[in-house]
């Protein structure tokens, strides 16, 4: 493990992966800041100290929160992969450049997803981050294969 961390590749790899994570994990506490700011909540305990009327209140949809947990969930259905299909691309020796022009796309793509999906930023600027991480994870995906597809 110690040599594989010496790697150029890998260690760009990490350090990426590490990023998008912790955007990722964050988006819990930014989902709690919302409900707490817009008065949102989900669950019959987290207002058990309300009155009746008061709970009728909160205990509602808001759709702020749910813009910022289909975002968080949008982070799921794409970190998760990318951290995947990323190792397996950093193991198969690739050029510096052309793994960290991956990385970096996919990354500052994840980036600027959450922005402007939380930001409510007009269309297209949603649909293009989603489609520059999505293109990076796949092209990655096709580099792997085509390293050690044996049939």
């Amino acid at each position: 493990m110690a040599q594989l961390m010496e790697d150029q590749v890998f260690m760009a790899f990490t350090t990426h992966a590490a990023i998008v994570i912790l955007k990722m994990i964050l988006m819990g506490p930014m989902t709690a800041y919302f409900r707490f700011t817009r008065g949102s909540f989900a669950n019959e305990e987290d207002v058990a100290r309300k009155s009746a009327e008061e709970k009728k209140k909160l205990l509602r949809a808001h759709p702020d929160v749910e813009r910022v947990r289909r975002c968080h969930r949008n982070d799921l259905e794409n970190i998760v992969p990318f951290v995947m299909v990323g190792l397996l691309y950093a193991l198969t020796g690739p050029e510096l450049s052309a793994a960290l022009l991956h990385f970096r796309v996919f990354t500052a793509s994840r980036l600027f997803h959450t922005v402007a999906y939380v930001g409510k930023l007009p269309q297209p600027s949603r649909a293009l981050s989603y489609l520059g991480g999505m293109l990076a994870t796949l092209s990655m995906a096709y580099n792997v294969l085509s390293s050690v597809l044996i049939l």
